[in-house]
């Protein structure tokens, strides 16, 4: 069974909080995640221009395949629904929706790790320990919200995987404005 986890830091921190939350680019058909499924690895592989350029081309309709599942599907896959996202998937050149997902995971482990000011690779690390400097030192935030949001962000720390494909960070960089409209325009919706 495919996994529908996305990378660490996206699916750990909160929207609200992360900038790099919603640069998560592979949609996910649960909206939480129990902390087994957030804890797995990310199958990393070298990424190419073609499947960044296969993934933004097939986002939306996976995205609407997965739109329109049932919420149990995250933990029981429909075979149908599987099937509609291996067709979608192979469209647009990819094996299975499994390649599809480990692509958008890999795009993931490296827009977790872009500040999306600079647009400069700094590392999922390095921004988080950022948000959690921010949390700490707001005063306006409710203690349980506060306390709430440093638990988890501080699991999502001890979870940051190294990049392994380091010539990821520089293809994926060259298409960020690209993922940050798409995941924009698929959250819009």
């Amino acid at each position: 069974m495919p996994r529908f986890v996305r990378s660490l830091a996206a699916a750990a921190s909160l929207a609200v909080l992360s900038p790099t939350a919603a640069l998560a680019p592979a949609p996910a058909l649960a909206q939480s995640q129990p902390a087994a499924e957030a804890n797995q690895q990310v199958k990393q592989i070298a990424l190419t221009d073609a499947q960044i350029e296969g993934y933004l081309a097939a986002e939306p309709e996976i995205e609407a395949i997965i739109a329109k599942a049932p919420p149990s599907a995250a933990e029981n896959p429909d075979p149908k629904v599987m099937a509609q996202l291996d067709a979608a998937a192979k469209k647009h050149k990819f094996a299975s929706y499994e390649e599809f997902d480990d692509v958008g995971a890999n795009i993931g482990l490296v827009t977790d790790g872009v500040d999306p000011q600079t647009k400069k690779y700094v590392g999922a690390e390095a921004l988080l320990k950022k948000q959690i400097a921010e949390v700490e030192a707001d005063a306006k935030m409710p203690a349980e919200d506060k306390k709430e949001a440093l638990a988890e962000m501080n699991e999502a720390l001890k979870m940051v995987e190294p990049i392994k494909f380091p010539a990821n960070i520089d293809l994926v960089l060259k298409y960020y404005d690209k993922l940050v409209a798409a995941s924009e325009e698929q959250q819009g919706k």
